[in-house]
């Protein structure tokens, strides 16, 4: 029986996410998106004991467009998930999986010695398990 190889969250990662302060507008964060394929905006801490946020495009979608409000005129923090669940770069994707499973998660920050180094989302972790296993 051979050894399977670990793969871990770094590996599947992507590394480039787009990070808005909280009091940014949803109009504005999503103008200055650059990685949409990330699917969410990352929330900054406001101070050293803060904690980051999170906004997927769907929480928009549901909390500023169905209900009609101006984009213009509602802040991040209103729609944002605060404190979030991360992903160590190291946790095995496996683990990483049973996580998202267990809290319901579609995609987490990667936190690294308390910064914030990537995105990690289920698609990430079954396209590279699908085309590396």
């Amino acid at each position: 029986m051979s050894k399977r190889e670990i793969v871990r969250v770094r590996d599947v990662m992507k590394k480039n996410y787009d990070i808005v302060d909280g009091m940014t507008t949803v109009k504005e964060a999503l103008g200055k998106m650059r990685y949409v394929e990330t699917k969410c905006l990352i929330i900054d801490k406001r101070h050293e004991n803060d904690e980051y946020g999170i906004v997927m495009l769907s929480d928009i979608a549901k909390n500023v467009l169905a209900r009609d409000k101006a984009p213009e005129r509602v802040n991040v923090y209103e729609v944002m998930t605060k404190p979030v669940l991360t992903a160590d770069p190291d946790m095995d994707i496996r683990y990483c999986a049973r996580m998202f499973d267990k809290f319901g998660l579609s995609r987490a920050p990667v936190i690294e010695n308390g910064k914030v180094i990537g995105i990690v989302s289920f698609t990430d972790m079954v396209m590279y398990s699908t085309s590396n296993g």
